[in-house]
């Protein structure tokens, strides 16, 4: 059986079982490729799809060549320079052409093409879920939606309903003509009989002067009339949504350099786009800290740099206190990430154990913790193993290499049946 891949662009929806069996079969390379081009996007990048490229080894197609059946003849080129055993030197390339055949060879090597936003999000999440999740009410906001609402007889010519104001017109027309014309249908048959009979003049003209008159009459009739006109209803109506926010909190000290921060960065990215496909609203507040804490923009979490030790602590207690100023926990499903190196002063660990059991996890629905280091653990990473065999809504991950991250990342947020 021969597989036809279908290379033309997908756009008005033309090919698109073509390019669902295309997905279908190349997914593992497909996903491979997403969760390296990962670390080019901005946090809350989530309204394009993705370019990704699969070696064209991996993809095997089909190659059409001529049997070897059947009579033909062949016409060789000569050949008066070299003869048989000769030995031919390669020939020297310039810089220009080594570019050129480098670039040949990269384009030859690999095959690109675009997924869209929800292929991306359904092959990267593709067996994860939210664990414990237990959505808080839904909060009514002050957004509104429009919805078709019937006609009615009142409204602008733009919403008018064509179809609608026929069918009002014919049914009117039906009902104030049906009488006169089969009044006038007998009235032509009785004057059809009665033009057999000469001597029946005045019965004739008589006849023939109803019959006007009704084909006046039924021709007043207006095609159309103002009752008919029927215009599309709209109203609006509110619009419940379900809100999240992510506290993203990650130490800028001076032993994290920023190969870990763009680690961290790869997995808020993963820990965003997840709570994107499960939340109409996510807001995403970042919190930096090294002695003290301080929440800050994107670019500033992942490209600023403080010297010092590293106060863990501060950075919990900031998180406390926007969480009571700005997101009620009755209205807000509330997730954490904290990202680290380990480093911490031992005395402040305990205190992160109790600011957390005591303030943060009671209201967070998950709050995860990913240790970024290639060093033996220290007191931070204790404190939190106690917590984590204490509370279901808590994980710690290590990872070593950007490799881990993914693979990590689908290890916290595995599927699993969860709780209403």
């Amino acid at each position: 059986m021969a597989y036809f891949i279908d290379r033309r662009l997908n756009g008005k929806n033309k090919n698109a079982v073509n390019r669902q069996r295309f997905l279908r079969r190349y997914k593992s390379q497909i996903k491979q490729s997403i969760s390296d081009a990962i670390n080019k996007r901005s946090v809350t990048d989530v309204e394009s799809g993705e370019s990704v490229s699969i070696p064209i080894n991996d993809i095997s197609e089909p190659i059409f060549r001529q049997g070897c059946g059947g009579s033909r003849y062949r016409v060789y080129p000569g050949n008066d320079h070299f003869v048989q055993n000769d030995h031919i030197e390669r020939p020297q390339e310039s810089d220009s052409s080594q570019g050129n055949t480098s670039l040949n060879s990269e384009s030859q090597d690999e095959f690109v093409f675009h997924i869209s936003k929800d292929e991306y999000l359904d092959l990267l999440f593709e067996d994860l879920e939210l664990p414990y999740l237990r959505k808080n009410q839904y909060f009514q906001s002050n957004e509104y939606k429009t919805y078709r609402a019937g006609y009615t007889s009142n409204g602008v010519p733009a919403n008018i309903s064509v179809v609608r104001s026929l069918q009002n017109s014919l049914a009117r027309r039906t009902a104030m003509t049906a009488g006169k014309k089969r009044m006038m249908r007998k009235l032509e048959e009785k004057l059809i009989d009665i033009e057999k009979a000469p001597a029946q003049f005045p019965e004739k003209e008589r006849l023939r002067k109803e019959i006007a008159e009704l084909r006046v009459r039924i021709e007043r009739v207006p095609f159309i009339d103002i009752f008919d006109l029927r215009y599309k209803n709209f109203e609006k109506r509110p619009k419940t949504s379900s809100q999240a926010v992510m506290f993203c909190l990650m130490d800028v000290s001076g032993s994290m350099d920023q190969a870990t921060k763009d680690m961290a960065k790869r997995f808020y990215i993963l820990l965003y786009l997840f709570l994107s496909r499960t939340y109409n609203n996510v807001d995403v507040v970042y919190i930096r800290h090294h002695t003290q804490a301080k929440e800050v923009d994107e670019h500033e979490f992942f490209y600023s740099q403080e010297t010092g030790g590293t106060i863990v602590s501060s950075a919990l207690e900031l998180m406390d206190e926007i969480v009571k100023e700005r997101y009620d926990p009755l209205q807000w499903n509330i997730y954490a990430a904290q990202a680290s190196d380990g480093d911490n002063w031992a005395d402040d660990s305990p205190l992160c154990h109790v600011i957390l059991a005591k303030k943060i996890l009671p209201l967070v629905r998950y709050y995860s913790y990913i240790e970024i280091t290639k060093r033996s653990h220290q007191t931070l990473w204790r404190e939190y193993e106690r917590l984590q065999s204490i509370f279901d809504n808590f994980a710690i991950q290590h990872i070593h290499e950007p490799e881990d991250i993914y693979p990590v990342f689908r290890e916290i947020f595995h599927k699993q049946a969860t709780e209403a």
